[in-house]
């Protein structure tokens, strides 16, 4: 994916611009998963003996948020590994100020380090895993998606991998290792918190500039009645169902982002949703770009239907 990154931080940076030169945002809540700290108050970017100072977690920051607050994440080469919700109008914003979520290129990750012994010789150089959560999964290679080799229908072994290569069978993760190493060595990760942030009955959100990556359903899932939802400059790759999910009376907005490798869909509608993709890459890599159960869907401004194997900005 990294030959699709370019252009689209271009577009990032100016997204994350021209929301830094709203002047009326009531107040910002600065994040820091490195020199953050919970009991602090958020007001601040930088920790002061009066108790003020980021807070070490997203979840933290939207408890302290007020509708139209902005959260501010620091962007410090460690993932954010959390599963958020945005829930009810303490998470929502008005016309001119949505609640929004500044990612600053920071990434929200769902993975969890697959445990050295967990490790099982399968055969040849092939080993196995057995995640605790059935029925989708995504390994990841040193933090980002490894090459997936899908069985073909009705299978009662795995396909033939190549070094660096997994597949899912039957509840269990195969992957083929290079001469003399062993599956430790790549430090593998697997997809394991359910979903990355979850918005229900929430009203003008937006979500900029951030990874989602590594969750066991959907990396962003606007599940119900989240309504005028925008997600601008995301990268949202390796979630093992959709990269991003819109689901009943929900209406998002998704510029500028890339989403690929994700397990089943990259944008996945379902029924009486409403979803605007513009200038935005859907790699048919993995999964379709759009999946289409439902709802109304329009791509660069025209209305669209059937879903689609791949989607380039215009």
């Amino acid at each position: 994916m990294s030959n699709k990154i370019l252009p689209m931080r271009i577009g990032v940076v100016c997204l994350a611009a021209l929301l830094l030169a709203v002047p009326c945002y009531p107040r910002d809540i600065f994040v820091s998963n490195t020199a953050g700290d919970d009991r602090s108050d958020g007001l601040a970017l930088h920790r002061g003996p009066d108790g003020s100072g980021p807070v070490r977690t997203i979840g933290r920051g939207l408890a302290l948020a007020k509708p139209g607050d902005r959260i501010v994440l620091e962007n410090t080469d460690r993932p954010y590994r959390e599963s958020i919700s945005l829930a009810g109008s303490r998470h929502s914003g008005f016309p001119d100020r949505p609640l929004t979520i500044l990612g600053n290129g920071a990434t929200l990750d769902g993975s969890a380090p697959v445990p050295p012994e967990a490790w099982k010789h399968y055969r040849g150089a092939v080993f196995r895993f057995e995640p605790p959560r059935k029925g989708r999964a995504q390994l990841f290679l040193d933090g980002r998606p490894a090459v997936r080799v899908i069985p073909k229908f009705g299978a009662d072994r795995p396909p033939e991998l190549e070094p660096g290569e997994w597949s899912y069978l039957d509840g269990w993760i195969y992957f083929c290792v290079d001469d003399d190493r062993l599956p430790p060595d790549y430090d593998p990760s697997y997809a394991h918190r359910p979903v990355g942030i979850t918005m229900f009955h929430v009203d003008r959100v937006a979500i900029v500039d951030l990874i989602v990556q590594g969750f066991h359903l959907d990396g962003i899932n606007a599940y119900n009645s989240a309504r005028e939802i925008y997600l601008g400059g995301l990268i949202c790759r390796g979630n093992a169902r959709a990269g991003i999910a819109v689901g009943g009376a929900s209406s998002v907005t998704i510029e500028a982002c890339l989403v690929g490798t994700n397990g089943e869909a990259q944008v996945l509608t379902l029924p009486y949703s409403q979803t605007r993709i513009d200038h935005s890459d859907l790699l048919g890599d993995t999964a379709p770009a759009w999946v289409d159960r439902g709802g109304d869907v329009w791509i660069d401004g025209d209305e669209a239907h059937g879903g689609a194997d791949e989607i380039t900005p215009e």
